[in-house]
């Protein structure tokens, strides 16, 4: 199992309330379609209960939840009491989808990508029972980043300078500990990206690092205060590591994956059977609202909405650079209208490809999150409803941004290694530096 410390960090309230809401928001590969108006209805189609309570973190990924209650799209689908509600933490969240509605949590959330399969599998529920999990659709791809000190700005840290990540260790090991790493939730994305990273450099994340886990907004704080060394979040953390001179930003995460998939929009599964037309409320609601947030025309008015503290409480000026395209990676290194952008909708952004959910059930089998045994297959059928998606996009005239297959095919990283969704058990076998249980 994973080295990740349960010690606390330290918290410090000023300055770390800011919220990431850097937003795709320039021109991409492909433009964004604009929101199909839903054809009409008769009261056979109205979704059985008018609202829900759906949970998000202060991370600009959650953005779509946010427009869909803010600009009607919600309403319009005739879900006009859906709540969106601010969690503290990815622990938070998981508690609170344990507890479910009638419990006084909530049935859905923007969450990381891997935890719907830890939830279903019963890995990460405080009960240690399996909860059903439905993945509706993803909410964006890209847009994280890896962050360091600028204790080390002479390693000139880079997604694959393995000389440089070598030393940095090697130094921090001189002084008595091990090289620190936050990251937002065991076995999520963030914690994923990390440990890639480090492997990939040569540096195994159960030996020679110590990685804790910290909230996002917590992250700047306690890189201030010299408690950590790097960190693996969403924006506008990194950036605004960069304008506080504290440190800078070693790689965006497409460099590690270009257009890999984030965080998902996931409901409880008995929420979802009990309430079919409703789901699809939901979906077609979230569909339009990241094609929306998709659109440059909107960039300045998603920062100025998702900016309120009852959201973000992010200032725009520190957001909307990385969310244009622009980033400056605080040790001289700026790329303008950079290729990994945050995307809500281009590139099939939205769609839930089961071959991605794959890759997260096989890194998380790599690091013990989920044990060897775990069948691949059937713990991803089990959760991913790409069927309900295709059947919103289909509702809202969007047909045709339906991907012909389940599958990406075969996907590449930095480094060269290949993952065959055909094939995962040669990837896992191939991979050199792993801890599975």
């Amino acid at each position: 199992m994973s080295n990740l410390s349960r010690r606390k960090f330290l918290i410090t309230a000023a300055g770390t309330t800011a919220g990431a809401i850097w937003l795709s928001a320039c021109g991409g590969t492909k433009e964004a379609a604009a929101p199909t108006p839903a054809p009409a209805g008769g009261a056979a189609d109205a979704p059985e209960v008018p609202g829900v309570t759906l949970g998000f973190i202060a991370l600009t990924d959650a953005a779509p939840l946010i427009i869909a209650k803010e600009k009607g799209f919600f309403a319009k689908h005739g879900m006009p009491d859906v709540k969106v509600m601010k969690q503290t933490s990815w622990a938070v969240t998981r508690d609170n989808l344990e507890l479910g509605g009638a419990g006084g949590g909530i049935e859905g959330a923007h969450i990381l990508t891997p935890m719907p399969l830890l939830l279903a599998a019963g890995k990460i529920t405080k009960s240690k029972q399996p909860l059903p999990m439905a993945t509706l659709a993803r909410l964006n791809t890209q847009g994280q980043g890896i962050s360091v000190s600028k204790d080390f700005l002479a390693n000139k840290l880079t997604i694959d300078n393995k000389a440089g990540l070598a030393d940095a260790v090697a130094a921090t090991a001189k002084t008595g500990r091990k090289f620190k790493a936050a990251v937002t939730f065991p076995g999520g994305t963030h914690d994923l990206w990390m440990r890639y990273w480090l492997s990939a450099n040569g540096i195994d994340p159960n030996k020679d690092a110590d990685l804790v886990v910290v909230p996002p907004p917590q992250m700047v704080a306690n890189m201030q205060t010299g408690t950590m060394d790097t960190f693996c979040v969403g924006e506008p953390w990194n950036q605004r590591l960069v304008n506080k001179k504290l440190g800078y930003t070693a790689a965006v995460t497409g460099e590690l994956w270009k257009f890999h998939p984030e965080k998902s929009f996931s409901m409880r599964a008995d929420w979802v059977e009990k309430n079919p037309k409703a789901t699809q409320a939901l979906l077609k609601a979230v569909l339009e609202a990241q094609m929306w947030c998709e659109d440059p025309a909107n960039l300045d008015e998603l920062c100025e909405i998702t900016s309120k503290d009852k959201y973000f409480k992010a200032s725009v000026e520190d957001i909307k650079p990385r969310l244009a395209g622009n980033f400056d990676y605080g040790d001289g290194r700026v790329v303008t209208d950079s290729p990994y952008r945050m995307r809500f909708w281009s590139e099939n952004a939205s769609f839930p490809f089961k071959s991605h959910d794959q890759w997260f059930v096989v890194e998380d089998m790599r690091w013990g999150y989920l044990p060897a045994s775990t069948d691949i297959d059937a713990l991803v059928n089990q959760v991913n409803r790409a069927d309900l998606w295709k059947e919103a996009a289909k509702a809202i005239g969007q047909e045709k941004a339906i991907p012909a297959s389940d599958s990406r095919g075969k996907e590449t990283f930095f480094d060269g290694v290949v993952f065959d969704p055909e094939n995962p058990k040669a990837y896992l076998d191939a991979l050199k530096i792993k801890a599975m249980s």
